[in-house]
């Protein structure tokens, strides 16, 4: 080892001893609400009470998720700039578009799998099906007439919705949105119909009866809502859906830092308050350190590339 990278080493060692000692910021791909949202906050107060220092959240939506992964990839390395990042969105983006401003592996560097979430068939109250049966009969029946919203071109509701049409024979018209928190608000008005997404954006909405869950898409029941079948339960074999966030910081972060943030990730999450959010959110906390984070990321990338070629899935 030559002199300067010793000197390097030995400078990323000391830093690492030190870090964290002012916030971390974990910047956030879409708006406020939802499981990405949701996934970054539950981690605020346990990673501060881990690490003594603050974590601020700072939601940058917008270009599906490119202006935060942009920001993160071009940060300084410190391990102060973190991205919460989700899965439609680190999987799905590189094999849409043409001209992206980052790379998957070459500008990131995972730091932790934080959470896993089952989807959720959702549909407001106006269309006429009790169960996920009579919801494929009627929207056979009527090709074209029910709008889906998603997250936004390329997310997971959107590859997600369009592989389910391709399954069960029937035609959607996709709508889509900046986040879960705009999709939502025009669900629930009955503006646009069905909604295949995570439990933290309908979840309370289907308790209290505004919206009506027809399936979920794991393998098993949600335990905050007993009472919706699972996809193969209400009919359809072989459909399963989920979604996942990942911690990660921009690549040429020093792997002594790497490893402190990864451990104290680890810890964060086993602290029962985070499981307690995560219940009350709807979404399973799910720890995988960084090796196994790139492992999920590169199935991820696999399965979406198979998807988007079958479904013939473009931009608009």
């Amino acid at each position: 080892m030559g002199f300067l990278a010793t000197v390097f080493m030995l400078a990323g060692i000391t830093h690492a001893q030190t870090f964290p000692d002012r916030p971390i910021t974990i910047v956030v791909p879409v708006p406020p609400g939802g499981l990405v949202d949701a996934s970054a906050r539950l981690l605020t107060e346990p990673l501060n009470r881990v690490t003594g220092q603050s974590i601020i959240i700072d939601n940058r939506q917008g270009a599906s998720g490119n202006i935060a992964y942009q920001y993160v990839a071009k940060s300084k390395p410190d391990g102060y700039t973190l991205l919460a990042s989700y899965s439609g969105y680190h999987a799905a983006n590189p094999l849409l578009m043409d001209k992206l401003s980052w790379d998957p592996f070459k500008d990131f560097t995972p730091i932790a799998l934080l959470t896993v979430a089952m989807n959720v068939i959702a549909v407001h109250p106006s269309v006429p099906a009790n169960n996920l049966k009579e919801f494929i009969a009627y929207a056979k029946a009527n090709p074209g007439k029910l709008n889906y919203a998603s997250q936004g071109n390329g997310s997971v509701s959107h590859i997600g919705t369009e592989i389910f049409e391709q399954a069960t024979g029937i035609k959607l018209t996709h709508v889509p949105y900046k986040g879960s928190g705009q999709a939502i608000q025009d669900v629930l008005a009955g503006q646009v119909q069905v909604f295949i997404t995570t439990p933290p954006s309908v979840m309370g909405h289907v308790q209290t009866g505004k919206l009506r869950a027809l399936a979920v898409t794991g393998k098993a029941r949600h335990p905050m809502m007993p009472n919706v079948p699972t996809v193969a339960e209400a009919g359809l074999p072989g459909f399963e859906l989920e979604s996942w966030v990942a911690l990660y910081a921009p690549a040429g972060t020093p792997a002594a830092i790497v490893n402190k943030l990864t451990q104290d990730v680890k810890k964060a999450l086993e602290l029962p308050e985070a499981k307690q959010r995560g219940d009350a959110a709807g979404i399973e906390v799910r720890y995988l350190n960084p090796q196994g984070t790139d492992a999920l990321l590169k199935k991820e990338i696999a399965l979406m590339q198979k998807a988007i070629k079958s479904a013939n899935i473009k931009l608009d």
